[in-house]
């Protein structure tokens, strides 16, 4: 089975000169590459990134991404890749955004508490003169 784009259409007229030759005209254009299907990046964010099941619904766009890539339907690959890529993007910062938040809770809790630590004992190991207790 043939998967790689852009397809050639085999109906097409061929245009031929007043000799009878035949000869091809090419429309040069700028080509657009084939739609992106983001597979990979949702299996792994299906496995391992998974909040809110983001992950197992790009996962599904992706697959009917790769399909309509297949059947020949860029605009809606297009679309589904899209799709897939936003609940990725979900996906992957909904995992990533508490846990880096939890850390920058711990090290802002922890320099305080080692600041606070670091004035009780300077406020402990004070000397008093003797005669403050008489």
């Amino acid at each position: 089975m043939d998967t790689s784009y852009p397809r050639e259409d085999p109906r097409a007229p061929t245009p031929r000169k007043a000799d009878g030759a035949a000869h091809t005209a090419l429309a040069l254009g700028a080509p657009r590459p084939p739609p992106r299907d983001h597979l990979i990046w949702s299996v792994f964010s299906t496995l391992y990134l998974n909040p809110c099941c983001l992950g197992f619904l790009a996962l599904a766009y992706s697959i009917k991404a790769r399909d309509q890539k297949v059947a020949g339907d860029l605009e809606a690959a297009r679309r589904l890749g899209s799709k897939a890529k936003c609940y990725n993007i979900l996906a992957t910062m909904w995992a990533l955004v508490p846990p880096l938040l939890l850390l920058a809770l711990v090290v802002t809790g922890a320099l305080h508490l080692s600041r606070l630590a670091k004035d009780s004992a300077a406020f402990f190991s004070t000397k008093f003169d003797d005669s403050d207790y008489d």
